[in-house]
């Protein structure tokens, strides 16, 4: 079983344990609502995605200092982002923004929501942003971010199913669940296959676009030096070093 359909079956057994732990006390309606969100988390359509991405981007936005548009981070990101040309993701328009923070991070959603923290532009050149930043687009690109927000709203619908046997309906996510959605997708971690396939999505498109591939070793190289190579950012599946090698054998190969 798929990891996002045990979450699902999961989320059924809240709302059955709900029902049975006390008839008199569950909203049939609320717990009806719970049960299709629960299976609407399975096939989120692209819309649907943008519509939860939004509301994720708005409220992580909310809670972190942005970097001023004339600010040196700003005009940076502005420079580095400009190779990419006019890019889409889900067939939305990136936006990007600069997270003031020591944080090394970087993310981006299936609206087209690009952030990065000022701690990993502190740490990389131009070159190795580009390298990074064209991996986080390529798990929008690929399909990879749809499936962690199926897993990460199917949570949240699991929680409104509990709610339902309390005194109240919960019948949409609130704000607080919209803040733990956007908290689970940013940490999400992808898998190996995933990474990969990402990791060689940046190296095409940085080809494409005409920009240097040499970037993307180099920034797995540093990331390999954050916290023994397990940064929070890039999944250790596979190791930093050997994606490093891996681009490394692509620029060799294709010249």
């Amino acid at each position: 079983m798929t990891p996002i359909k045990t979450s699902i079956a999961c989320g059924l057994v809240v709302v059955l344990a709900a029902a049975c732990s006390g008839l008199q006390s569950v909203d049939p309606n609320a717990a009806m609502s719970a049960g299709t969100s629960l299976f609407k988390a399975a096939s989120l359509s692209d819309s649907d995605i943008v519509t939860l991405s939004n509301e994720a981007c708005k409220s992580s936005d909310a809670g972190e200092k942005v970097a001023a548009p004339g600010s040196e981070y700003a005009k940076r990101l502005a420079r580095v982002m400009s190779g990419f040309g006019d890019m889409t993701l889900n067939g939305q328009k990136v936006n990007y923004k600069v997270y003031m923070t020591k944080d090394v991070n970087a993310w981006a959603m299936g609206n087209g929501c690009v952030r990065v923290y000022s701690g990993l532009m502190d740490m990389m050149n131009d070159d190795e942003l580009r390298g990074v930043i064209g991996h986080e687009m390529g798990h929008v690109a690929l399909g990879h971010t749809k499936k962690a927000m199926q897993a990460a709203y199917t949570v949240s619908a699991a929680r409104t199913a509990a709610g339902a046997a309390g005194s109240s309906a919960v019948t949409a996510l609130s704000t607080s669940q919209v803040g733990d959605l956007t908290e689970k997708f940013i940490n999400a971690q992808f898998s190996q296959s995933q990474e990969s396939a990402a990791d060689d999505y940046s190296f095409d498109l940085l080809k494409k676009k005409g920009m240097s591939q040499q970037g993307l070793v180099t920034a797995f190289q540093k990331l390999a030096t954050i916290d023994g190579g397990q940064s929070s950012m890039m999944s250790s599946h596979p190791s930093s070093p050997s994606r490093a090698a891996h681009i490394e054998k692509r620029i060799k190969n294709e010249g």
